[in-house]
């Protein structure tokens, strides 16, 4: 079977930016959601990669307004699979909600077609039973501005067919990812395994008092040479995205710092709508955050 018909679930910040960068590479996309309102923002998105995919990758403004030709947005779960070939799921990171979709998704989804999750903290295992086709399903988690930081980790649970895995593997490398096949399920992924560490080393330092935001940034910049610190990157990746993480591993572990962590994000930013960039203010102000400033290592 050759891929050509793609279906994205979610349009929110990654939703959106898989729907638009598969179809950008040719492929007819159907993206998802559960209400209109949300399907239009997803319309004004479009229009705002299309200057950033002209400046980042030297794309041309004609292949860009093809690839927007080749989206169709739909409320209608079984109308937006009725001929898909594969489907990437970036619905909310929570355990039920994505069981509850599954359960309604594999009853309406052709046989031929393949589900693909872009969880970042949980495992297709932990609801491979509920999509009906466990051998057919499998993660693909790309990461947040995905035309420049192109990399697609492909993880696979014990269930899942080998030559499925393959076959979601080269899709990947057609719309211009770098891949990283996993073969074992690992919470966080390869990414994530290496990114949650050092982002909470960063949380940990500021929750503690240890030293200010742009202190933590300022010596990491320094030393290693990295346009960001681990807190500009938590402003980046969204104090949600780093909640939800938090809340995630405290329920998997049980251990108490996660909670603290957890209960710390959310009383300090969770609940302020301090989200990062996304409402203008995480750990710096946004728009021209300090950390952007010519003289910030000096």
């Amino acid at each position: 079977m050759k891929i050509k018909n793609v279906t994205v679930f979610g349009s929110g910040v990654l939703g959106a930016q898989i729907a638009f960068h598969t179809a950008y590479h040719g492929y007819n996309v159907t993206l998802f959601d559960i209400s209109d309102e949300l399907l239009k923002n997803a319309k004004l998105k479009f229009e705002q990669f299309k200057p950033m995919y002209q400046q980042d990758i030297n794309a041309a403004l004609l292949d860009l307004e093809a690839a927007v030709s080749r989206i169709s947005l739909t409320t209608d779960l079984a109308e937006s699979v009725k001929d898909a070939d594969l489907t990437i799921e970036a619905i909310p990171e929570n355990i039920q909600i994505k069981k509850d979709f599954y359960t309604k998704l594999g009853i309406v989804a052709p046989a031929k077609t393949i589900f693909c999750t872009n969880s970042s903290t949980l495992l297709p295992s932990q609801f491979a039973a509920e999509t009906g086709r466990p051998e057919r399903f499998l993660a693909l988690h790309f990461a947040n501005y995905l035309w420049k930081n192109n990399v697609a980790e492909i993880m696979s649970h014990s269930g899942t067919d080998p030559e499925v895995f393959e076959k979601v593997v080269q899709f990947a490398k057609t719309i211009g990812m770098l891949t990283i096949p996993i073969y074992k399920e690992q919470p966080g992924y390869v990414m994530n395994s290496l990114l949650v560490p050092w982002l909470i080393a960063g949380l940990d330092l500021y929750r503690n008092g240890i030293a200010d935001a742009s202190s933590i940034d300022k010596t990491w910049m320094k030393t290693v040479g990295a346009d960001l610190g681990p807190m500009a990157m938590a402003d980046l990746v969204g104090m949600t995205t780093a909640y939800n993480v938090s809340k995630s591993y405290a329920e998997l572990t049980g251990e108490e710092i996660w909670k603290e962590r957890r209960d710390f994000l959310k009383e300090n930013f969770i609940d302020q709508n301090k989200l990062g960039i996304s409402t203008g203010e995480g750990f710096y102000t946004y728009p021209n955050p300090a950390y952007q400033a010519v003289d910030f290592l000096k």
